[in-house]
């Protein structure tokens, strides 16, 4: 299967695809063991991103906010010579849950689609798109919102929707 890594077209399917991707969802979380979506999700994902280079995209960078803890905080505060109070301040805000995200979009980091912070950038963004992690089922809805924003993501989902041929059998 080809892989789509157009921006344009990723958003064109993907609204187009909107309520198959949430009936899909509903699938997956009903129908579909754990432990096996995980280690299918894995090893559809492991093939894909070695796919892609993540650095012609930043896609993610302009449209999301990535969760910062403390640590992270520091890390980025020091990598660039700033104060935590100052870096706070300037770069920083809480979201509706509480967490500190950046205050901007894209990342204030961002530049020429790579990240000016690269070995100081936040656990969240070095873990993003997320699809290595164990749990999958538990994330979908991240998941489909970020079929949107990611080629990964969107290759990964979609290939699981042909994974599961008769998905569509079920939901009716």
């Amino acid at each position: 299967m080809q892989l789509e890594k157009d921006l344009t077209n990723i958003q064109a399917q993907t609204d187009k695809n909107s309520e198959e991707n949430w009936q899909f969802r509903g699938f997956l979380k009903m129908n579909i063991d754990e432990d096996d979506l995980d280690r299918i999700v894995h090893k559809i994902n492991a093939d894909i991103s070695s796919q892609i280079d993540c650095t012609e995209c930043g896609n993610c960078c302009r449209n999301s906010y990535p969760i910062l803890k403390k640590n992270d905080v520091a890390k980025i505060s020091k990598g660039i010579s700033l104060g935590l109070n100052d870096f706070t301040e300037k770069y920083l805000q809480k979201d509706e849950d509480g967490n500190m995200v950046f205050n901007t979009l894209p990342c204030p980091f961002l530049k020429d689609n790579k990240c000016t912070q690269y070995d100081n950038r936040p656990n969240d963004c070095k873990s993003f798109p997320h699809l290595h992690k164990e749990c999958f089922v538990s994330r979908l809805w991240g998941v489909v919102e970020n079929t949107k924003i990611c080629p990964i993501v969107f290759n990964v989902y979609e290939q699981l929707k042909l994974k599961f041929p008769k998905w569509k059998k079920e939901i009716l």
